[in-house]
């Protein structure tokens, strides 16, 4: 299935506006009557897993974030199984660079799950934006994040082994938490970590030798952050 420019062909209604969580999500510390500027010109939409959010060649007029659910970030094919670069889970935003630029993706962006999408037309939002210069700010900031964060996934690729990327991984995954769900099916992590299906679950298994973490099922459970930490580091 696949989205329009409008998201209309691929995305029913959704009745409810996103929460004032979710917004603080995607723009930390902005207050709520900030967020009233945005909320009021906001279209929130409901896609199912496997939908086409954004296609790489797809020039899109609105800046997009996924509230709700997880988007799968690569290449699509039509003969093929995707090529995954790595997922993203809500709140975060999807195009922020390259709608404001007027540019095309770069990558597909898919639904890997049911999700909840929220658009944000560019020309309304730089009406906004001009009459308030404190969520001009934190729109700045929440774009400087992604590209820290896309630098440092960069960094990872280019400098760090396997193991190393996947102690990252895990780290990044959990956010702080002691534990976290898999969502996604093997392959795809392996996917994401740019190795062989069979050479994550051997490297999940030095971890938990390591005694740096414990597996139930598709539960993950981080016993040592700092070890963890300190591996994807040294």
């Amino acid at each position: 299935m696949e989205c329009s420019a409008s998201l209309e062909t691929c995305a029913s209604a959704y009745p409810d506006q996103p929460a004032l969580g979710m917004w603080q999500g995607l723009l930390p510390g902005v207050g709520a009557h900030l967020l009233g500027e945005l909320q009021a010109r906001a279209v929130v939409r409901h896609v199912e897993p496997g939908a086409l959010i954004l296609r790489h060649s797809q020039t899109q007029p609105d800046v997009l974030a996924l509230l709700q659910g997880q988007a799968g970030v690569g290449e699509l094919r039509s003969t093929e199984a995707p090529v995954l670069e790595r997922s993203v889970r809500g709140p975060q935003w999807l195009n922020l660079a390259s709608a404001w630029l007027h540019q095309a993706s770069a990558q597909d962006i898919w639904a890997q799950s049911s999700a909840q999408l929220l658009a944000l037309p560019v020309l309304a939002l730089r009406h906004v934006l001009r009459r308030q210069p404190e969520l001009a700010d934190a729109l700045l900031q929440a774009m400087a994040r992604q590209v820290t964060e896309l630098s440092g996934l960069t960094h990872e690729f280019m400098r760090l082994d396997a193991e190393k990327r996947l102690a990252a991984w895990l780290l990044r995954r959990a956010g702080g938490l002691p534990s976290l769900a898999l969502g996604e099916r093997k392959r795809d992590i392996a996917a994401q970590l740019a190795i062989a299906p069979e050479t994550l679950s051997r490297l999940m298994k030095q971890l938990k030798l390591k005694g740096l973490i414990d597996m139930q099922g598709y539960t993950v459970h981080v016993l040592r952050p700092e070890g963890l930490a300190a591996l994807a580091q040294c």
